[in-house]
């Protein structure tokens, strides 16, 4: 899963903004170009994000995650060893792991050490490896095995915020919970499906302005359709289903 993206921008606080001194960059770090700012467009009307989403639905009616899991506890692993890496890079990285690691206790069993064998391709490794070791002692103490299904005791995990948390009940428990990304940070800043300035602004726009019916999937048509479509450096808007509903500007051929 994608890092939390940076805040959109409109004419008139880019105008308000001061410029800011670079920070400095530490010698040990490459140098990366910052992620450029999401336009945000103006809230779209009831009717053109239900059509928005008849559309995507149509085109899959059932959109899934792209994180392999086979329980809910992998599907938290994955979640979790995802931050700041990609799908693909996951899956490779959890294909033999889940194979022989598929609970609380096997993942104990297996220990740090060997698990940071099947994890290092993955950013940030080690401090994911520790805390897939505290999670998995935390589910087989206090938990019983099993992975909860309220937001307010996954977030009491070790590496799992409220994303994270928002992904496995929204995928394995059902609930229509919005795990913005920053794909799904742009799309909704981009179409104006649901505007806002931080992810927590987008989560709650999602939840007002999308319609009931379309809410168990939107999270899942707004990720592929970021991932696929509306990509951030150059959008392919002639693919887009939903190009003649979108309030970008910047569209392209």
């Amino acid at each position: 899963m994608d890092e939390t993206p940076s805040p959109p921008t409109d004419p008139a606080s880019q105008a308000a903004a001061k410029p800011r001194r670079k920070p400095r960059r530490s010698r040990s770090m490459p140098a990366t170009s910052a992620p450029s700012a999401t336009p945000m467009s103006p809230q779209a009307d009831y009717t053109t994000i239900r059509e928005a989403f008849r559309r995507f639905e149509a085109a899959q009616p059932h959109p899934e995650g792209e994180l392999n899991h086979v329980n809910a506890f992998t599907l938290l692993v994955a979640v979790a060893l995802s931050a700041q890496a990609t799908d693909a890079g996951v899956n490779k990285a959890t294909k033999l792991l889940f194979q022989i690691a598929d609970s609380p206790d096997k993942m104990l069993a297996l220990g740090e050490d060997r698990l940071i064998e099947h994890i290092r391709t993955i950013g940030l490794y080690r401090n994911k490896a520790r805390n897939v070791m505290k999670l998995s002692r935390i589910l087989a103490e206090d938990y019983g095995g099993e992975v909860p299904s309220s937001r307010a005791a996954l977030q009491s995990l070790p590496g799992v915020g409220r994303k994270t948390a928002n992904v496995v009940l929204n995928m394995w428990w059902k609930h229509p919970a919005q795990a913005v990304d920053t794909h799904i940070f742009r799309v909704a800043n981009r179409t104006g499906i649901a505007p806002g300035r931080d992810v927590d602004a987008v989560e709650r726009a999602i939840e007002d302005q999308i319609p009931a019916e379309y809410q168990q999937h939107a999270h899942h048509w707004m990720i592929l359709h970021g991932r696929y479509v509306c990509k951030a450096r150059k959008p392919d808007c002639g693919l887009c289903p939903i190009r003649d509903l979108c309030a970008y500007k910047e569209k392209t051929a």
